[in-house]
């Protein structure tokens, strides 16, 4: 229920993984909003500077060091690019288009142990669908003349991705949904109900291969069976089998229970590791990101309480190869470890969040079963960082002495920057070697951001505090809280807007906006991911509304009487039931929520994500449920609310808004319901996003006047 981005091929939860960065390059008049409704002219100013953007899509560096690879969205589409890493401002156009000017798209970048071969996916050849695309890099960068060549491996009738070259440089596997009509995972809106539920249309995705060294396009050949939908893959160091994490289909609703399987090509699938029948800590709890060790005999991943497929945080796990019992690395570690790769054999590279900000850092890992130690942090601060695969994920060299990646913070756009483990740590983002410089020049439009860190109940709890640009200590202002999605994950540091209803616009047009990590996020270690199990609505709110009170206490510019609330998701569910716990907040904007957690259950197409925190199925226990469920307390609201939802959304379907909206309409609470046509969770159509940030913007201003 994240709300950021959740899809099998691609991910982010904090950053989006296959979304390029968007950067906001247009300027807002220097008069304060903070007094009254913003224009609507005014609004589209900061919407404008959210849709010109500087992108940036994936990166990879070579494994020998030498050459950047990484995609850039123009006006012909986004293309991919090869520089030497030593001058990154020399690009070279790697292309499967015919002509330079011909407009497709191509991302995905991936390198051959070789160094000299690129795959990627593109739809050059026309019709619109999604090939893989292998480029020969050869000439001399360094005195301008490269030299590419280009061939098409695939005739692929579906939707393709994640390729990663075998250790041995001889095939290529990626993810493939074989006819797929709708994009991957519970994100995407989905398709009308007809036919058999559940059995009807069900896609299926799978790891396929192709010879990197064909040199004429073909079918795919799968590796996996048709009965396992697989999420991610890892290849042995011999390049004859593979680590996955799979789970019957449908893929959307059953990653909560996934498993991690062993295959060697040509073979059948073994299960190594099924959480749910485990007796350990990770009994019940997901799995992700297998990583093969070098000597091929233990498999490395994150273990924890995860609420959505690619939204990864937890401890970091090994387990052997041939199976067992894994154990934990990184017990009590106060950190959510999100991506990992080996550094040798007794090391881990750790990309992880430590309170609001992304660090690195290596692991040592000991043979004795003793917890594993961090002996480098490479870097830690508070920024946004990836490059474009899983969440956090990074591209490195072959002896990992580089990392490279795409990072932004509220004070940096995003660009391509590197950092080398054998450095001072990194502090800052501005200490990263920068290697692109797109957005030079850009200047932010909203005012200036503050980490804040606060106790409750025994918690660390950390936060964002936004100011409004141009912020006057001599006038009062109104404060937005806004609540992320998740509940497992995170509000980073990061440039822009994410999503309909963001932190920067808000700020941009004159208010405070507090954003928080409370319990359940992502951040604190497991403990406190998992502090809010059988207990939505309850610790989250205390720690919200002491932040709130901390916040208030602080800046005596913001007008206590005009806070309101916001989210989407799970922020949509808390901002529903908070207003049935307390009248603190003045308005309310409820984006895709769940007010009824137990009509929920039998509504959704994730139903499977509500076990590990309910403890039980609504079936077996119902009364869990309608603890937190909003509507059981709908009496209590006096809060004038504000309900947004996408018809054809799978994760927080729209027949809970319509609750929601009803019960408030009976109480004769000021209350509105508004349904956007084919959208999903996340939505795609612009002037849909436009339109509830419009509105949201219109319900604050309406009952959080200035000058009450």
């Amino acid at each position: 229920m994240s709300g950021i981005v959740n899809r099998s091929f691609g991910r982010s939860i904090f950053v989006p993984a296959v979304m390029f960065l968007a950067c906001w390059i247009a300027a807002l008049p220097g008069t304060s909003l903070a007094q009254d409704k913003p224009a609507p002219a005014q609004v589209e100013e900061v919407l404008k500077g959210l849709n010109k953007s500087h992108g940036l899509g994936p990166v990879a560096i070579s494994p020998d060091g030498l050459l950047l690879a990484y995609v850039r969205p123009t006006s012909n589409g986004a293309q991919v690019l090869v520089a030497p890493f030593a001058d990154p401002a020399r690009t070279t156009r790697v292309t499967a288009a015919k002509k330079d000017d011909e407009r497709c798209g191509e991302s995905r970048v991936a390198w051959a142990p070789d160094s000299r071969r690129l795959a990627f996916v593109g739809n050059c050849a026309g019709g619109g669908q999604d090939d893989l695309f292998v480029a020969s890099i050869g000439g001399d960068f360094a005195s301008g003349k490269p030299k590419v060549e280009v061939e098409r491996l695939t005739e692929a009738k579906g939707e393709i991705g994640y390729p990663e070259f075998s250790p041995d440089g001889s095939k290529i596997a990626f993810l493939y949904v074989e006819g797929a009509t709708r994009a991957a995972g519970a994100l995407a809106a989905m398709k009308p109900w007809a036919g058999v539920i559940g059995e009807d249309g069900v896609e299926i995705q799978r790891v396929a291969m192709v010879d990197a060294a064909a040199h004429k396009s073909a079918s795919p050949t799968f590796l996996t069976p048709a009965q396992l939908h697989v999420y991610e893959f890892d290849w042995s160091p011999d390049s004859k089998s593979l680590a996955y994490v799979a789970a019957d289909p449908p893929g959307e609703n059953n990653w909560w229970v996934a498993k991690l399987y062993i295959e060697e090509l040509g073979s059948v699938p073994r299960a190594i590791f099924a959480p749910a029948e485990s007796s350990g800590r990770l009994h019940g709890l997901q799995i992700a990101v297998p990583r093969w060790s070098p000597d091929g005999r233990s498999i490395a991943f994150i273990g924890g309480l995860m609420s959505d497929q690619g939204s990864t945080g937890g401890d970091v796990w090994l387990l052997p190869s041939t199976g067992g019992e894994p154990r934990d690395l990184t017990p009590e570690r106060p950190t959510s470890a999100a991506w990992i790769t080996w550094g040798d054999e007794t090391h881990l590279f750790v990309s992880e969040l430590h309170g609001g900000d992304s660090q690195l850092v290596r692991l040592q890992v000991p043979a004795d079963g003793r917890t594993a130690g961090v002996d480098e942090t490479i870097y830690s601060f508070s920024g946004s960082v990836g490059d474009g695969r899983l969440e956090l994920s990074l591209s490195s060299t072959r002896d990992h002495g580089l990392f490279v990646f795409h990072a932004s913070s509220f004070d940096h756009p995003p660009e391509i920057y590197a950092a080398r483990t054998a450095s001072k740590t990194v502090t800052d983002i501005s200490g990263l070697q920068q290697l692109t410089h797109v957005n030079d020049g850009v200047e932010k439009i909203w005012g200036p951001v503050e980490s804040l860190s606060w106790k409750n109940d025994g918690f660390d709890v950390q936060g964002w505090l936004h100011f409004p640009k141009n912020y006057d200590p001599a006038k009062k202002y109104g404060l937005i809280v806004l609540v992320h999605g998740g509940p497992a994950a995170a509000a980073m540091s990061g440039w822009g807007g994410r999503g309909s209803l963001s932190g920067t616009a808000f700020s941009a047009l004159g208010y405070f906006v507090l954003e928080p990590n409370p319990r359940g996020s992502y951040g604190q270690g497991e403990a406190f991911t998992a502090a809010n199990r059988k207990d939505f609505g309850y610790g989250d709110l205390r720690d919200i509304l002491a932040g709130v009170d901390m916040v208030l206490a602080k800046n005596p510019a913001i007008d206590p009487t005009r806070v309101g609330l916001t989210g989407w998701s799970y922020g949509g569910f808390m901002t529903m039931f908070a207003v049935t716990q307390t009248n603190r907040f003045k308005a309310a904007v409820a984006g895709a929520g769940i007010s009824n957690w137990q009509s929920y259950y039998g509504e959704n197409s994730i139903d499977q994500w509500m076990t590990p925190y309910f403890g039980a199925s609504v079936y077996q226990d119902p009364a869990v449920y309608a603890k937190s469920s909003a509507i059981n307390f709908i009496d209590k609201i006096k809060t004038p609310t504000l309900a947004v939802v996408g018809d054809r959304d799978g994760e927080c379907p729209a027949p809970q808004s319509f609750e929601f909206w009803h019960a408030l309409r009976d109480e004769h609470v000021p209350t509105q319901l508004v349904v956007y046509p084919n959208e999903g969770h996340g939505f795609v159509n612009p002037e849909h996003r436009t339109d509830v940030l419009l509105r949201a913007l219109d319900w604050f201003a309406k009952y959080m006047p200035a000058g009450e």
